[in-house]
């Protein structure tokens, strides 16, 4: 798995990435948003899900835990999933996410909450806050997504 840094000054970054990771996702996809609380996990994922062609803004998951979106919405189906609440890998398990990637994108925030859970073809993208208030990136890239990284 490839691991790659990048700055993302500013939100408009944030929510250009996810923009351009529209662009290059797929039915089956996990990307798993790691950060502290108010690094923009949320703010690229709403990036990623007006690039889908979600108008309008979209609310964080944090207390229905799974928000789906459906085409005609977007223009593939996402569950876009907050686990900040849970408290341990047992009641990740009852959420079933596995089964979303049978008809779905998946995108995850505060994926450690699963445990080990998670699945190994997931892109994970940690956001840490830099001292002059900057985002500094981490993409874990695996094996599926290195041709389409190269491309965002």
């Amino acid at each position: 798995m490839a691991e790659l840094d990048m700055i993302l000054e500013g939100e408009s970054a944030q929510l250009d990435l996810g923009r351009r990771l529209a662009g290059h996702v797929r039915i089956g996809d996990v990307i798993a948003l790691e950060g502290g609380l108010g690094a923009g996990k949320t703010t690229l994922a709403r990036g990623l899900l007006e690039g889908l062609g979600l108008e309008g803004e979209a609310p964080s998951p944090s207390f229905a835990i799974v928000q789906p979106y459906d085409i005609p919405d977007v223009r593939l189906p996402v569950a876009h999933v907050d686990l900040y609440r849970l408290d341990d890998a047992e009641e990740a398990a009852e959420l079933a996410l596995d089964e979303y990637l049978q008809d779905s994108l998946l995108i995850i925030e505060w994926p450690d909450r699963l445990g080990d859970g998670l699945w190994s073809h997931a892109l994970f993208l940690t956001i840490m806050i830099e001292p002059d208030g900057a985002r500094r990136l981490t993409a874990r890239v695996p094996d599926a997504w290195t041709d389409r990284w190269s491309q965002i």
